[in-house]
């Protein structure tokens, strides 16, 4: 299998994992815009790399956003099994970095806080989840298995394993030794 076939394979694989209503892989494939528009982002950055390419993959880039809701600029670094559930009103920016198994809910935005050139977009390590709606503003780190709340504002880096939530987010950190507890833990309560 081709390295392009076994990653839309991943893609696919990973929405169906990582959404309980996915009913089979056929289903994903037809009828989930966040999985579309990681396709249509892979294929416009390939293009981006070249740069006579450049003005086509942004011109791709605005399709896919027009049939699917969804913004990824085909200049950022997107990782392995991206998932974007709901996916309309997501925003990706140009030098934003996303890690592996990262989860992006609709509404959320990986966005810039200026004009300038330059690193102005976040990094995500792997494995985060940012919540419906929220803002990660800026050339901000949010660490491996960190979480982002419905609805924050996160201006500031986000150690690893870390919550952000409110606004503007404030960060809470769980010790190793603490167990997971829904009603402590889960950022949906700050809402």
């Amino acid at each position: 299998m081709s390295p392009l076939l076994a990653a839309l394979r991943e893609d696919l694989e990973a929405a169906r994992h990582r959404d309980p209503a996915a009913r089979s892989l056929f289903e994903v494939a037809i009828a989930y815009p966040g999985v579309h528009a990681v396709w249509g982002y892979r294929i416009a950055h390939a293009m981006w790399r070249e740069p006579a390419l450049r003005l086509p993959a942004r011109l791709l880039s605005q399709v896919v956003r027009a049939v699917t809701g969804i913004e990824i600029h085909p200049g950022a670094r997107i990782g392995r099994r991206l998932f974007i559930d709901h996916g309309m009103g997501v925003v990706v920016g140009e030098t934003a970095e996303v890690g592996d198994d990262v989860l992006l809910f609709h509404g959320s935005t990986l966005g810039g806080k200026s004009m300038r050139h330059g690193k102005r977009h976040p990094t995500l390590g792997d494995r985060v989840v940012i919540g419906a709606g929220a803002k990660v503003l800026g050339p901000v780190w949010i660490g491996d298995d960190a979480q982002v709340g419905a609805n924050a504002v996160v201006i500031h880096d986000v150690p690893n394993g870390a919550i952000a939530v409110g606004v503007p987010a404030q960060i809470r950190v769980r010790t190793e030794a603490a167990p997971f507890d829904v009603e402590v833990d889960d950022p949906a309560i700050f809402i």
